[in-house]
């Protein structure tokens, strides 16, 4: 349980806030490149971290994120025009380049210096992995990008969707590992899965024990259960900072992915979800078929982006007669059952009056360390872990089966390891089953 002031420092993000100004030591995704196709195309209305941008790619291929209010008069620039290297605000011209200077005031006298002491504020954009990250902090020379292996791979696969909810209770869905063998796999029994497979495993034992520990992203855990004689199931996942998440599913060593929870403002996150390689995940969880959100078509406004059709207006699409035969929620997709749960939560979720177990361990944790690091980049100036340290992302999560008793963290360091090769692994052991 947090205190209330403790639960505003975590969950508020906009400028100036302590966590606000944690995020913005770091780069962060605000787009996909394919959200700006072309050269002096449409710009892009874009929330990110409380703020109201605007994202447009310039000739040269370039892209801006620029404020939204022209420094003139204050007319917004989503309705500017994109051309020769700049946005040009429709109501008297002035014009602006990526870096928010001011590069035309046509309506100015011919000798005047006035657009040399004028400035939008802008963010400066790179791109990657399909991925445009922006640079909101204060650095004249941003730090280097994240070493998060999904994300420097060329074929990367990203799944992008809005969640109507504070960043942080979106996150720790992610991390906490106990709802899985409930909210996805309720309505599956151990016996219907096969024999010495891990959904077996997790499925036979639903109240594993936990073990948490910090490192140099961020958080990691491992959640165990008994597998065959002599040996233990452990699923393996990160917290990494500052809104990273490295799920447990799939098999150690093979899975390349991560799942970044960026918040648009405090009741509005995008959560991208980015993976490499890998079969396509399984469909089946006993008699019920699961399949991937139907999206919305994205329109221009502040929050038209990623919608799911399920959403609180239609109750989720809950199926209550599915619901008591073939579905433990009802509801028939795994991110809609996530989805549905942290948004029942409300936009903001008061942790002052939850009841916290021993399942909530890596959750606790987590929310400790982003406290820590943001009072003391706001006491003490510390650079929060990883800003400078981009190498410390270059891991992996899953599950594993380790002989009883091993260390855990050492028995799978090489297997955590980003960029490493393990060609005897496979995912048949999986037993088939969503969600493990």
């Amino acid at each position: 349980m947090l205190s209330r002031a403790d639960n505003e420092l975590l969950c508020r993000v906009g400028p100036g806030t302590p966590m606000g100004n944690l995020m913005r030591q770091y780069w962060v995704p605000a787009a996909l490149s394919s959200e700006l196709p072309e050269a002096d195309g449409a710009p892009l209305r874009v929330r990110l971290l409380g703020e109201s941008l605007i994202a447009f790619r310039v000739s040269s291929g370039g892209v801006g994120l620029i404020q939204n209010s022209c420094p003139h008069r204050g007319a917004s620039l989503f309705y500017g025009r994109n051309e020769a290297e700049g946005l040009r605000c429709v109501y008297h011209g002035w014009k602006f380049d990526v870096s928010g200077r001011c590069a035309d005031m046509p309506i100015e006298p011919a000798d005047s210096t006035f657009k040399q002491k004028v400035r939008a504020r802008a963010y400066p954009c790179v791109e990657r992995g399909g991925l445009i990250w922006a640079y909101l902090g204060s650095r004249a020379t941003p730090p280097p990008l994240p070493e998060l292996e999904a994300t420097t791979l060329a074929g990367s696969t990203i799944q992008v969707y809005q969640r109507r909810c504070n960043w942080m209770q979106a996150l720790e869905g992610d991390i906490d590992t106990g709802h899985t063998v409930y909210l996805h796999l309720g309505s599956v029994d151990a016996a219907d899965v096969p024999p010495g497979t891990w959904a077996r495993y997790a499925l036979a034992d639903r109240a594993p024990t936990y073990d948490v520990t910090d490192t140099d992203f961020g958080v990691m855990y491992g959640a165990r259960r008994p597998a065959e004689a002599d040996t233990d199931y452990w699923r393996i996942a990160n917290f990494l900072f500052p809104f990273y998440a490295m799920v447990p599913t799939g098999v150690l060593g093979l899975e390349i992915r991560v799942r970044a929870w960026v918040p648009m403002d405090d009741d509005h996150t995008l959560a991208f979800l980015i993976t490499h390689g890998g079969a396509p995940p399984a469909r089946q969880a006993g008699r019920q078929v699961v399949g991937p959100p139907e999206t919305l078509p994205n329109t221009t406004d502040w929050y038209g982006r990623f919608r799911c059709v399920a959403d609180e207006g239609n109750d989720y699409l809950i199926d209550r007669k599915a619901q008591k035969t073939v579905s433990y929620t009802g509801i028939g997709s795994i991110h809609i059952q996530d989805q549905a749960v942290t948004e029942s939560m409300g936009a903001v979720y008061d942790r002052s009056a939850e009841h916290l177990g021993t399942s909530d361990a890596m959750i606790i944790r987590t929310r400790k360390r982003l406290l820590d690091a943001a009072r003391a980049l706001r006491d003490r100036g510390e650079i929060p872990p990883g800003v400078d340290n981009p190498n410390v992302y270059a891991v992996r999560s899953g599950g594993v089966v380790l002989p009883q008793g091993a260390d855990w963290i050492e028995a799978t360091r090489k297997l955590r390891t980003a960029w490493t090769e393990h060609p005897g692994l496979n995912r048949s052991v999986l037993g088939n089953v969503p969600a493990v």
